[in-house]
């Protein structure tokens, strides 16, 4: 740009300090409505006209509770209950976080190793 050019941006407005609403010049609300954050407290009577979360079906993939987990892409595991001996337990805990699937890896290297027998 040229010496002489006029810019055509024009400078945005200058969001106001929280040193602004320490020294008066802004009050708190004031300031948070002009950083975007003009979201009103939660009266008792917007409560009552509150609806629950159920009644929004569409929303369900936000609503899970404590432990449950999403629909699988393609379920390919089997939940089941299974004895082992101790001394094979202690040796897979041993190697750390991660044993469980470890006990399947070398369950499955067998299933593909004897597959044709």
């Amino acid at each position: 740009m040229t010496a002489n050019a006029k810019s055509t941006k024009k400078e945005s407005p200058k969001l106001p300090t929280l040193a602004d609403v320490d020294a008066g010049r802004i009050t708190l609300d004031a300031y948070e409505f002009a950083h975007g954050e003009d979201i009103p407290e939660l009266t008792a009577d917007m409560m009552a006209q509150a609806r629950p979360a159920s009644d929004f079906p569409e929303l369900a993939h936000f609503f899970k509770t404590r432990g449950e987990r999403g629909p699988q892409k393609a379920p390919v595991k089997e939940r089941i209950g299974l004895r082992l001996n101790q001394d094979v337990v202690e040796h897979f805990r041993r190697t750390g976080p991660g044993w469980q699937s470890r006990i399947n890896a070398v369950l499955a290297a067998h299933v593909k190793a004897n597959k044709n027998s």
